[in-house]
């Protein structure tokens, strides 16, 4: 039995589908697994045992239609469904399974904050999609698999090498990431050496509070690769992250986490913290609260109040719990 699966985007979504190719290679006979993303995404599946062959979106189309045909696949898994995994599906004629993204369910949960999505992890809802093949989730957590091991004395310094608490500032959209101010006081009071975690965008974030505190924060924030973060995330004693790909990597090392949420809700998109023994997902309930599913570049309102009044005793208590 051959048997593609297929998601597009983005980091997060694509990290909880590695349960269900685990699942699909480890409870079918015989069974060859592959999995088809964009080129920018390739590097979830980079070293995982349970793939056997990873194809990327080609240029164009039609291109990546001629090679899945080429493939002679018993069956399609959907984990998308958009338009072009509707053509993929039209054009090769393979027998398909569906992910339901329940959109209208959703977008009148947003438009007029109702709770007409249950709170069923994104994992659970994939899994629904090879029901159909008598495969059941394993109960166990995401796949990462670090691309090589690193010398974590060549990451960090000395005084950040061991016990520290990694901190993931980055996020792609404003009312997901926590001004630096509130960041800045709850670190104030984090009795651990703290580790800045993030990308390019939110360099200067982590230079502006690192010279706040001092030194109990190495700001790592566009100095290390993804990969190097990862494995700094496989580390660190605790994890404080937004709603960011990062941080659901991080699960995949069950770490404790407490994972905070501003403009975006976990529930509606299913994806908070998957099989973690010590998470924590904190928030504020707002009547204009979620604003978004995916975050926007400023608060609609301009309060920003799903931000600036999470209790910040909340992070401080997780993040120095013994």
């Amino acid at each position: 039995m051959k048997i593609l699966v297929v998601r597009f985007s983005s980091m997060g979504d694509i990290i909880y589908t590695t349960p269900v190719v685990r699942c699909l290679k480890t409870q079918l006979p015989n069974v060859e697994v592959h999995f088809l993303t964009k080129p920018a995404f390739k590097y979830i599946y980079d070293n995982n045992p349970h793939l056997d062959k990873l194809l990327l979106l080609k240029p164009t189309l039609a291109e990546t239609i001629e090679e899945i045909k080429a493939e002679k696949y018993d069956y399609l898994i959907d984990l998308h469904n958009n338009l072009r995994t509707s053509l993929i599906k039209l054009r090769t004629g393979i027998k398909s399974s569906t992910y339901k993204k329940q959109r209208i369910r959703k977008w009148l949960s947003l438009k007029f904050n109702l709770k007409l999505v249950p709170p069923v992890h994104l994992v659970e809802r994939y899994m629904k999609t090879v029901k159909f093949l008598s495969v059941k989730n394993d109960g166990k957590p995401i796949d990462y698999y670090i691309k090589t091991e690193h010398d974590i004395t060549k990451l960090l310094p000395a005084s950040h090498q061991a016990n520290f608490l990694a901190f993931i500032i980055g996020a792609t959209h404003f009312t997901k990431r926590m001004p630096n101010e509130k960041i800045i006081s709850i670190c104030s009071k984090i009795n651990s050496p703290i580790v800045l975690l993030g990308g390019n965008d939110v360099k200067e974030n982590g230079g502006a509070i690192a010279k706040a505190i001092g030194s109990n924060i190495y700001n790592a924030c566009g100095i290390t690769s993804l990969d190097e973060s990862v494995y700094l995330v496989s580390k660190a004693k605790r994890v404080l992250g937004f709603d960011t790909g990062l941080t659901h990597i991080a699960e995949a090392f069950d770490r404790p986490i407490a994972s905070i949420w501003g403009g975006t809700v976990p529930e509606l998109l299913g994806v908070q913290p998957y099989m973690v023994k010590d998470a924590e997902v904190i928030g504020i309930n707002l009547p204009c609260r979620p604003c978004s599913k995916f975050g926007l570049e400023k608060c609609p309102l301009g309060h920003f109040k799903c931000m600036n009044n999470i209790p910040e005793q909340t992070v401080i208590n997780f993040a120095n719990e013994a």
